[in-house]
């Protein structure tokens, strides 16, 4: 059971980091060469579309899966082992924590400049920059976290 949960915090985290890193090195790049109206429209469309079941799965499954693997006791579990699944679990809860208090305020006030009529370079403005500062945090969060839980699996 032990070696299934850290198989599959392995797994979610690794899913989750390379979804994270092509936005912060693909996406984000790409978008930003549109104009401010294509911009403003292709992430309103992104933030509907991406918070579906599947990719809420691997974003619970990314605290859970840990967390799970950190409390189910194992005989013959090293300590250092058990400090990396702890690790990877703060970084990747923080990851969590960074996308709530930070990106999903930013999304929803994007979704809601739809309806006031904003014109679309005050609304990237408010958005654009803010959203890749808090979205490279979450990044490298989220890539410490599968490197610790890969570490983990090693020890």
């Amino acid at each position: 059971m032990a070696t299934t949960l850290l198989a599959l915090a392995v797994a979610s985290t690794g899913l989750y980091a390379g979804f994270m890193l092509i936005f912060q090195t693909g996406i984000m790049p790409a978008l930003a060469r549109l104009d401010d109206a294509t911009f403003v429209d292709a992430m309103r469309r992104i933030n509907e579309y991406v918070p579906k079941a599947v990719f809420l799965l691997v974003f619970l499954g990314v605290a859970a899966f840990p967390l799970a693997a950190f409390l189910v006791a194992v005989e013959g579990r090293s300590d250092t082992q058990r400090w990396l699944i702890l690790a990877g679990l703060v970084c990747a809860s923080l990851n969590h924590l960074v996308t709530i208090a930070g990106n999903i305020p930013l999304n929803n006030a994007l979704a809601a400049s739809e309806r006031t009529g904003e014109p679309a370079s005050a609304v990237r403005g408010a958005f654009e920059k803010r959203w890749n500062s808090f979205h490279l945090v979450r990044t490298v969060l989220i890539l410490a976290a599968f490197g610790l839980l890969i570490a983990a699996t090693l020890n």
